[in-house]
């Protein structure tokens, strides 16, 4: 499990480095149970076998991937996100910066209630995918992103900008990936139409490795791409960077 950044301090690491996947999405759990239980009241596997390298969550495939495309606001880049809104699962957080640790890997929120963006990478709605990540569970119940592999095809999520904008995305598809076989290439795409990937960890626990074995990605796509639009509420306050 990637060890927390002490509060304050700015992770280490390569800045604007593309990660080879996000470490440490799962807090460790308080007994075995918590965590299992977790995994499987969001139906994600629970048995104590390796799953395949990529299982479609409900049998959700992806779709075919478009070709890359400028949108009506893609000449300027797009404000910083602030906050993230998914109404289907109640998720509405504020975001904090995230960035590439000197192993390579994207860090995790050090607080398994803060939702984080990988802040050297694509922000929402520029071309190319941005990258949201947050715990499954903590110590003490469910965490930040526990609901994500409840979400299915249409569901929507609202990114709020530091200019009191927002980009809606629709979710595609979701999938689970063995962490030893995480498409790093795929996933964290810096080419290519507006995207949006949230991810977190699911699959089974493994008390001796300190986490689950697997990685839950939900693909969304950009849904209207045209200039952004005012947001209804102005943004929050927005936290520091390095979490």
């Amino acid at each position: 499990m990637t060890a927390p950044v002490a509060p304050g301090r700015p992770p280490s690491g390569p800045e604007g480095g593309r990660p080879r996947r996000v470490r440490g999405l799962s807090a460790a759990a308080v007994v075995a149970g918590l965590s299992l239980a977790a995994a499987g009241a969001t139906g994600l596997v629970t048995d104590h076998t390796r799953t395949p390298a990529h299982v479609d969550i409900g049998a959700l495939p992806l779709p075919e991937a478009p070709g890359p495309r400028r949108t009506a606001d893609a000449d300027a880049s797009a404000a910083r996100p602030v906050r993230i809104r998914i109404p289907g699962i109640g998720v509405d957080r504020p975001l904090i910066d995230l960035r590439v640790q000197s192993d390579g890997h994207l860090a995790a929120p050090e607080d398994p209630g803060q939702v984080g963006w990988w802040s050297d990478g694509p922000r929402p709605g520029d071309p190319g995918a941005a990258i949201v990540v947050g715990h499954v569970d903590s110590l003490t119940g469910p965490a930040a992103f526990y609901g994500i592999s409840a979400l299915r095809p249409g569901d929507s999520i609202s990114i709020d900008r530091a200019d009191h904008t927002h980009a809606d995305f629709t979710v595609r598809a979701l999938r689970q990936y063995a962490k030893d076989d995480f498409p790093d290439n795929e996933v964290y795409a810096t080419t290519g139409p507006p995207e949006l990937r949230l991810i977190t960890c699911g699959g089974t626990y493994d008390p001796a490795e300190g986490g689950y074995l697997d990685n839950v990605v939900a693909y969304a796509t950009l849904a209207h791409p045209s200039p952004p639009h005012p947001s209804t509420t102005p943004p929050r306050a927005q936290p520091r960077s390095g979490n």
